[in-house]
């Protein structure tokens, strides 16, 4: 999960942890990018390296032309917009 952007934060059962022997890390991004903004830079690259080559794509609810970023920004305020939304200039 990446932030909790409205609603209730989700709630995780411990036992299934437990029982699945995984590991939950809690992590602040923007602390982690202040202190260590090369590795920072540097995952952001292999980030773009996977989407350059396919691995990841993002969903895009809409592109829409840059005159009508108003609108954009409308759409995400009121919780409408489910992926990326993209401005074309």
């Amino acid at each position: 999960m990446v932030g909790f952007a409205a609603g209730d934060i989700p709630k995780i059962p411990l036992n299934l942890v437990l029982l699945k022997g995984c590991q939950i890390v809690g992590v602040f991004w923007g602390s982690f990018a202040m202190r260590d903004p090369a590795r920072n830079r540097a995952n952001g690259a292999a980030l773009f390296d996977l989407i350059a080559d396919g691995k990841l794509r993002p969903h895009v609810d809409a592109a829409l032309p840059f005159a009508e970023a108003g609108a954009a920004l409308e759409r995400m305020e009121k919780r409408q917009v489910k992926g990326k939304l993209v401005l074309v200039p």
